[in-house]
């Protein structure tokens, strides 16, 4: 079964080979002693660095499975496409305009992304950080927060019952562990834990949100899991992320603003001619036509 699946991925990729081409390109280089050798085709090494690109291309499913079950496997396909590859270069294969093409195809794509990874290295700067996380914090700012816990019933006069047995100084907790149908939320004597508005189910989340530190509802409240009793532990306001929380998503959206950025000044720079599949010029835009006086303009 995981040759099937393995031999099945092998052939995708060497259906995509330029994209494993520009993605060996691009791997950075391994030193020798943390690098060591896992075959010898003829005299040619293969190293374990050959055997990590080739996982790294496989599907998700195979790259889950554990490196003992299919480095066999890996290392067969290896040894293959090794001898497949002498072969063609015995073959003078690698002079040929189709495979230069195709190797200067995949050359310049890692020369893309290596530099737009160097131009994005530079540009995030740690002024760049604190300035998108000053802009995060504004458009994100700190939501209140109740820290509550319940107790679910399914009819509205067992839940009147245990209201009353609250008011007499019953146990919310113990209460909760031995008729709350939230088995969950039960173990824990009800407990919730801190939770946004828009976290709970609406009639759940104005009962909580409307009461007092320390007060348990007087009415149940009904959703569509049934009838709670809600004792209202904690209120605050949710702490701020710290920049490390949230530095890989401010990083991300910097490196699309960078990446949009660079395109822009270098087409800025450029002179650009575009033409029809066949070669011939480009239809001209006609400049849309003024409104006559008397008619009214488009909204």
């Amino acid at each position: 079964m995981v040759n099937r699946v393995f031999r099945t991925a092998l052939l995708s990729m060497a259906a995509c080979g330029i994209a494993l081409a520009a993605h060996a390109q691009t791997a950075a280089p391994t030193p020798a002693a943390a690098d060591p050798v896992v075959a010898r085709v003829n005299g040619e090494e293969l190293h374990r660095s050959d055997v990590t690109r080739m996982v790294a291309q496989l599907p998700a499913q195979v790259q889950q499975m554990p490196i003992e079950m299919i480095y066999t496997a890996v290392i067969d396909q290896l040894v293959s496409g090794k001898l497949v590859a002498v072969a063609g270069y015995k073959a003078k294969l690698a002079e040929t305009a189709e495979v230069k093409d195709e190797v200067k195809r995949a050359e310049e794509r890692a020369v893309q992304r290596a530099f737009v990874q160097k131009e994005v290295k530079a540009r995030i700067t740690q002024k760049a950080l604190d300035e998108a996380y000053q802009a995060y914090l504004k458009q994100n700012p700190p939501q209140d927060e109740v820290k509550a816990s319940h107790i679910l019933v399914e009819k509205e006069e067992d839940a009147k019952a245990i209201i009353a047995e609250l008011v007499k100084g019953g146990d919310f907790a113990k209460l909760a562990k031995e008729k709350s149908k939230d088995t969950v939320a039960a173990q824990q004597g009800g407990d919730l834990g801190y939770f946004t508005k828009d976290a709970m189910v609406e009639p759940f989340a104005n009962a909580a949100f409307a009461m007092a530190k320390g007060e348990i509802s007087k009415e149940p409240v009904k959703t569509q899991f049934g009838f709670h009793i809600i004792k209202v532990e904690d209120k605050r306001t949710q702490p701020a992320p710290t920049l490390d929380e949230v530095k890989p998503q401010l990083e991300q959206t910097l490196s699309k603003d960078i990446v949009t950025a660079l395109v822009d000044e270098l087409r800025a720079g450029a002179k650009i001619e575009t033409f029809q599949l066949d070669g011939s010029p480009m239809p001209k835009e006609e400049p849309a036509a003024a409104p006559k006086a008397d008619e009214p303009k488009k909204q």
